[in-house]
């Protein structure tokens, strides 16, 4: 490393750079644009979610749930030309149609270089936890030819908002054709799943935007750390800097080639009870979280996936107790229209988990030094993984404690934000740093 890297001023120029250079896949992930008034969101205006403006300072339903033989036994009509569909994930040419649905129409950069490219591996991960439903992945295809030109799915989660723990919702993957846009489909789509989730009794729904809808319990922002900065920079994802080469940008990224923690290992199945415990523990420091209620649910969502999710754990050797855990998952994005170069691959910061001593959870002070430190050594052998993993860039949003190392670490701020909703369900608004859900 060059002596004025470690010069604070160098180091917030080069942060400045860097969020520069992620700008395209920070305009995938969010958007940093402001509220419209109410009148103009002619569709979330009649929906029960929280007002622009509107202080909470409660926890519960905006509206009380109904008798499910009361929910309406029909879909909400669409136009003539379109029919609904249920999709099915366990049949393969199925799930090829939702691949190709998302892959070429989901969500992409404003330039068009860069597309979210959901692997049919990470669809099933994402699309089928413990108590998934069928009925719950909602396509509408065209009624002539059977394309499939739209989809909405739900997945089952507990999720905990301050002190009460609630069955939700957690609606994602809702994409429409390109061609389609001005057909107002989504609208029907969210009342569609909202429909089915209420025939199962479930009347509140957990989501993410890029856009502001009323009302973001919180909003956190994108970070970016390069771990491949040639490829990037072939992929026209990032520039060299002024008066830099790309030799002395590639010296500045490089990850050590070894973890550095003592003790630490890939999780396996038999970690699951451990994990489990250590994770519901630690997500309590938060006010928005999941509730991992069982070991399947542990085993699903955080025991490494094949090419989907990769986890490690810090096992003690004489106790074999599992004091640290953390996990990162892989979402492409197709490259397009690129000569060299067809897909960046980038890893995302999912959950993690420390054992904090009993002896300096009384000072506050404390424990954020042993966190920062703990977090940045565990951050840091999570990047080693992900280039041997063949990851371009890391991703994490400054949710949970990331705030603690993303800059010791040399992450560049995006300019994106995601702004994170509950449906039918009101808190008080959430600091990010107690933000603990990350949604895929």
């Amino acid at each position: 490393m060059t002596k004025d890297n470690n010069d604070p001023q160098k180091q917030a120029e080069l942060q400045a750079k860097l969020s520069a250079m992620m700008r395209s896949l920070a305009m995938m992930e969010g958007s940093s644009g402001g509220p419209k008034p109410m009148n103009e969101h002619r569709f979330w205006n009649t929906q029960p979610v929280t007002k622009h403006g509107e202080e909470v300072s409660q926890i519960g339903p905006i509206e009380p749930s109904v008798p499910v033989d009361q929910v309406p036994k029909d879909p909400p009509t669409l136009p003539k030309e379109f029919e609904w569909c249920e999709v099915d994930v366990t049949d393969e040419a199925q799930l090829k149609e939702l691949y190709t649905l998302l892959t070429l129409n989901y969500v992409e950069d404003d330039d068009a270089q860069f597309r979210f490219d959901y692997s049919a591996a990470f669809l099933k991960w994402a699309l089928q936890p413990p108590q998934w439903r069928k009925s719950w992945h909602v396509g509408v295809r065209v009624a002539a030819n059977k394309k499939l030109v739209a989809f909405i799915s739900g997945v089952p989660a507990d999720i905990r908002t301050y002190d009460v723990t609630t069955s939700m919702t957690e609606i994602n993957f809702l994409c429409v054709h390109k061609k389609l846009r001005s057909k107002r489909l989504a609208p029907v789509l969210i009342r569609e799943i909202t429909r089915r989730s209420h025939l199962e009794g479930i009347f509140q729904a957990a989501y993410t935007a890029g856009v502001v809808l009323p009302k973001p319990v919180a909003t956190c922002r994108y970070f970016h750390r390069s771990l491949n900065p040639k490829k990037l920079v072939e992929c026209n994802f990032a520039r060299i800097p002024p008066k830099w080469t790309l030799a002395r940008m590639i010296k500045h990224y490089k990850v050590a080639d070894q973890p550095g923690i003592s003790g630490i290992r890939e999780m396996v199945e038999a970690d699951v009870p451990q994990v489990r415990e250590l994770l519901n523990k630690f997500l309590n420091r938060y006010d928005v979280a999941p509730v991992f209620q069982t070991d399947d649910d542990v085993k699903h969502w955080i025991l490494p996936h094949k090419d989907v999710v990769w986890t490690y754990v810090v096992e003690n050797p004489e106790t074999k107790k599992i004091t640290d855990m953390f996990s990162f998952y892989s979402l492409p994005s197709s490259v397009i229209n690129n000569p060299k170069h067809k897909t960046l691959n980038a890893a995302y910061m999912f959950y993690y988990a420390v054992d904090i001593p009993e002896e300096v959870k009384s000072n506050e002070e404390e424990e954020q030094k042993f966190l920062k430190k703990r977090l940045t050594e565990l951050a840091k052998d999570a990047m080693t993984y992900a280039r041997k993993a063949e990851f371009d860039v890391f991703n994490a949003l400054d949710l949970m404690e990331n705030s603690l190392f993303v800059q010791d670490l040399k992450f560049g701020p995006g300019d994106g934000l995601l702004n994170f909703y509950l449906y039918n369900w009101q808190i008080p608004d959430v600091s990010k740093n107690k933000v603990g859900l990350v949604m895929l």
